[in-house]
């Protein structure tokens, strides 16, 4: 059945006009190779956000964090409350929290926290000025040249920090950034698969990530993420 079938194709191919088989061929092959390319592309991406999960699940807190001192990024209360028991414990002589909202007061930060005033006015600086994790980065470069610190400890998610030690790196050449991953979602048993809200989650930071790798690769600027950058370039529009 088969060779009648193939006998049957190749009837009508030479029945055909030689133009239109010549149109045809070039259509098939282009979208063979369409196809494939994209099966290609689709299975990159598959591997890649495997890999950078392989690589999230794999992050753990140090046992014994010591550096000059501690950042930590904002997102969530979980992340500041480690980054103050951190300062507490002397990991670090002085904490910045970076990228808080403006309409949030160092006072109501230490007061949700159940913190001292004294080490708040001591050792912990508020940062209000960045915008996104590329303004932490450089809010955090900022604040490290004022004070001359060579290793700083950085505290946020763990699904957030390859991220964030990337724009860290890319902002302050000089500085050793140490990482402190908050982990709010074991990764490791590979139940968070059946987890949509993770794995929307950790899509979300892998394609963050890779905009961000695909920008050093093709040497593109970006905004500063600063809320005061920001401001001054609206008000030349």
């Amino acid at each position: 059945m088969a060779a009648m079938e193939e006998s049957r194709k190749a009837i009508v191919e030479d029945r055909q006009p030689p133009a239109r088989r010549w149109r045809v061929r070039p259509i098939r092959r282009f979208v063979h190779l369409f196809l494939g390319l994209m099966l290609l592309f689709c299975a990159v991406l598959l591997a890649g956000f495997l890999y950078f999960a392989e690589t999230v699940a794999s992050l753990e807190t140090p046992r014994h964090p010591k550096a000059d001192a501690i950042v930590v990024l904002t997102g969530g209360f979980q992340r500041i409350d480690q980054a103050l028991e951190l300062l507490r414990q002397g990991a670090g002589e002085r904490l910045l929290i970076s990228g808080v909202n403006p309409t949030t007061s160092g006072n109501q930060i230490r007061r949700f926290t159940q913190s001292s005033s004294r080490l708040f006015e001591c050792c912990v600086d508020i940062g209000h000025d960045a915008l996104d994790t590329i303004g932490n980065a450089n809010e955090t470069a900022r604040w490290i040249s004022d004070h001359g610190y060579r290793t700083v400890l950085v505290v946020t998610n763990n699904y957030h920090m390859p991220r964030s030690l990337l724009e860290l790196r890319r902002s302050d050449t000089r500085t050793e950034f140490l990482s402190y991953p908050v982990i709010n979602s074991d990764l490791k048993n590979g139940n968070w698969l059946g987890q949509p809200l993770v794995v929307k989650t950790i899509l979300s930071e892998y394609v963050k990530y890779s905009v961000a790798m695909l920008r050093d690769v093709i040497g593109a600027g970006t905004a500063s993420g600063l809320r005061g950058d920001e401001a001054a370039r609206a008000a030349l529009r």
